[in-house]
């Protein structure tokens, strides 16, 4: 037996064997600042679908699926008189939380969710917004400072505030020759917001090396995009976003001068006629990326970028020395005339089939879709209307009816907001399905007519 046991062992571990990768338990950014214990989950509140008693916490690209019981579950910070669920329902998509849970039958079920509280810095150690802004708007020289960008360097590709360096907080002991020589000029530490803890770290490590006029900017970037556009270089726009093939919209404002090159996919920007351009955008709750290029990255470029960044939209950047920096690093360009219009494809997430390949496959008889639909609504919303040929089985019911889903064919799941869809997608992966599942709105007739969007 002990030799069947060890041949067992050794033949699992031969190269090639499958073996399903660890579920990740703590995103990336949170093990900068913090541990987790088994039965702990760090990430980031996702989704919450109430009807069905659970929620998506996001851990870097992965989500993980947690239900609970709305009777038993804890939820710290919340207002005196409010339920756990109600508490819940105020989560913001992003914030960062800590999951405990029980598992059981491979199901997560969570018992307290501890919202990250902001953090808790004297006033002064703080550096006011209006403040911010008028030593941005002075520059480095003028206004005597350093500001510093603690975020990881993917973080810090992905945009920063005007002027910023990266020394990011992990890597702080190994980057102290990037300090200023003067221990009494103003140094400004910003993170990732208010309930980051890397840049009041950052302050405190600042400080015992003798440092002593430290602030810390604590609506760090989130709170900058609200209001202002931040900037990017050519090679941090190239790793962040080119090479991770993340979509964005990428404005030229260099009229005819950009028909004789220009950056691949730019749309033509005419601040003159900023209103009308702004009609083409997505909603600003879609947060696409906006680059604004112009010649050598100059005030038009951020004047227009402004006016983008106050019409809502979060997560708008200037492109450091323009259209020459663009050219210089080798990134893709095109000439002739640019597109007028703003055409936005959000990145899917995960296992998420686009509506028009969804609409298409639906729209064509059962025997002809060489995919199974998987309705996962409550019966009552199957009753006024049902895609034909559908199998529906409610999302809450889908584990102990898996035989029913049948194997070999793929599985296209959609409820009515992509919500449910989703945890149904999680679980038929984790069986082992070919599934994916529409991420949106689908709304159905008696007759099975319907429209996916």
């Amino acid at each position: 037996m002990r030799t069947l046991t060890a041949l067992l062992l050794a033949a699992s571990a031969l190269p090639g064997t499958a073996q399903a990768p660890p579920r990740p338990v703590m995103a990336k950014i949170c093990a900068n600042c913090h541990t987790t214990a088994p039965g702990n989950l760090r990430g980031n509140f996702d989704n919450l679908i109430a009807k069905n008693g659970a929620f998506q916490l996001r851990i870097d690209d992965a989500i993980e699926v947690l239900r609970y019981d709305k009777a038993a579950l804890k939820v710290e910070a919340r207002e005196a008189g409010a339920t756990a669920e109600d508490t819940l329902k105020l989560i913001k998509k992003g914030h960062e939380v800590r999951v405990e849970y029980v598992e059981k039958d491979g199901i997560r079920t969570a018992t307290r969710v501890s919202v990250k509280p902001p953090v808790a810095l004297a006033a002064n150690e703080t550096l006011a917004f209006a403040d911010l802004e008028k030593l941005v708007a002075l520059g480095p020289e003028k206004g005597n400072y350093l500001l510093v960008d603690c975020r990881p360097q993917p973080r810090f590709q992905e945009g920063s505030i005007p002027t910023a360096i990266n020394l990011p907080f992990p890597a702080f002991d190994k980057l102290t020759d990037r300090l200023p020589a003067d221990k009494h000029k103003l140094i400004i530490y910003y993170c990732s917001g208010k309930t980051c803890n890397m840049s009041p770290g950052s302050s405190r490590k600042a400080q015992k090396l003798g440092y002593t006029n430290v602030k810390v900017f604590v609506d760090g970037m989130p709170g900058w995009y609200t209001r202002h556009a931040g900037v990017i270089s050519a090679d941090s726009f190239r790793e962040a976003f080119l090479a991770k093939a993340m979509p964005a919209v990428i404005l030229d404002l260099r009229g005819a001068a950009a028909e004789q090159g220009a950056p691949a996919g730019a749309v033509a920007a005419d601040p003159a006629r900023l209103e009308a351009l702004l009609q083409t955008f997505p909603a600003p709750k879609v947060k696409p990326p906006v680059l604004v290029v112009d010649a050598d990255g100059g005030p038009a470029a951020r004047a227009l970028a402004e006016r983008i960044a106050q019409a809502g939209y979060p997560g708008v950047n200037t492109l450091l020395g323009g259209f020459g920096a663009w050219r210089a690093a080798g990134l893709p360009t095109t000439t002739g005339k640019l597109a007028r219009t703003v055409d936005f494809v959000p990145k899917l997430r995960p296992g998420a089939i686009p509506a028009a390949e969804f609409t298409r496959i639906a729209a064509l008889a059962p025997a002809d879709r060489k995919a199974v639909i998987l309705d996962v609504r409550n019966p009552d919303e199957v009753a006024t209307g049902r895609l034909k040929g559908a199998l529906a089985i409610p999302e809450p019911e889908l584990r102990g009816r898996l035989a029913e889903v049948p194997r070999g064919q793929r599985v296209l799941v959609h409820c009515s907001t992509g919500m449910r869809a989703e945890l149904a997608y999680h679980l038929l992966r984790e069986q082992g399905y070919d599934a994916a599942f529409l991420n949106g709105e689908i709304a159905i007739l008696d007759t099975g007519e319907f429209i996916a969007d």
